[in-house]
């Protein structure tokens, strides 16, 4: 029985440290001809003394090429890769590359950067996010990016959602994310937690619909920005979405039924909170069982002796 908090722990555990861990991959896509040379960099701060590196081919498994050490560089390829002799790596001043003289048709793959992390009491393996690389002759071309309003900008409890759409592009891989500006204001970041995110991905273009939980606090004017290999591409008409209107009290409205507040979506200080304490509520609990089934093992030891001497 004591083995059961435990484990529960140690995955609780694991998955903290996994989420709190990232692995920065920040080309999401490769573009060369064959006999051009390719580098794939992945930023390791938090990792480990050795990163590995895994090629990742359609209906294949992930495949290991070879380890780096991030402390001088000195690399291990035992791993039986078939094209091991053709990549190398290199150590930087904040991750690691991997490297590619000679790009080959069969090197058409995703590759990935991965590496071991200590959490509380048990070793995460973390991987980054992968870059892919196309070996063609196809020239790269950035995306045509346009921002529409998903549906109605009427919602109960006072939702909107938009839609961004990039099309016409090769690679046909890319990155979105929002901005938005209230006003004569500076443009920021959308914050994950005042919205919702869904991708839809089809040959040739990809969607972005962006639902957000509207604020009280005036209009905001909203951005759609595409990461792609040819370069980071603005929407280019700006969605304006107005301030949620709050029903003012007049005797001659007439109100058919209460309508229930949007429940508010934590933010991720309040999250990693949460996780925190209920980490803090295991360990007390794991170390209450192990010393009430101590207790329970001392207590019933005396009893059996006394019962072998009686008879």
């Amino acid at each position: 029985m004591l083995l059961l908090p435990a484990a529960a722990l140690c995955c609780l555990c694991s998955g903290l440290v996994a989420m709190a861990a990232q692995l920065i991959q920040d080309d999401l896509t490769l573009t060369r001809r064959v006999g051009e040379s390719a580098s794939f960099s992945c930023k390791t701060d938090q990792c480990g003394t050795y990163v590995f590196w895994y090629q990742k081919k359609e209906s294949e498994t992930f495949r290991v090429i070879l380890r780096i050490d991030r402390t001088n560089g000195q690399i291990y390829s035992g791993y039986n890769h078939p094209q091991k002799n053709d990549f190398s790596a290199v150590k930087k001043q904040n991750g690691v590359e991997l490297k590619l003289e000679n790009v080959k048709l069969q090197h058409s793959a995703s590759y990935y950067c991965s590496c071991y992390i200590s959490g509380f009491f048990t070793v995460v393996l973390i991987f980054g996010s992968g870059t892919k690389l196309y070996v063609t002759d196809e020239q790269v071309v950035k995306p045509m990016v346009s921002v529409y309003p998903a549906a109605s900008t009427v919602h109960l409890e006072g939702k909107s959602s938009l839609l961004c759409l990039a099309s016409a592009m090769f690679p046909p891989l890319v990155r979105f994310s929002w901005k938005r500006q209230k006003e004569d204001e500076r443009l920021e970041d959308v914050d994950p937690a005042e919205g919702e995110q869904l991708e839809i991905r089809e040959p040739g273009r990809s969607a972005s619909i962006w639902l957000i939980h509207q604020q009280q606090d005036g209009t905001y004017k909203y951005s759609c920005y595409v990461q792609h290999e040819g370069g980071t591409v603005e929407a280019q008409t700006q969605q304006e979405l107005p301030e949620l209107q709050q029903p003012t009290d007049s005797p001659t409205t007439s109100v058919p039924c209460e309508k229930k507040p949007a429940a508010s979506v934590p933010s991720e200080s309040q999250v990693k909170l949460l996780c925190l304490l209920s980490t803090v509520l295991i360990v007390k609990s794991l170390v209450f069982c192990c010393g009430i089934s101590l207790m329970m093992i001392l207590t019933n030891k005396g009893p059996s002796t006394n019962c072998t001497h009686a008879d």
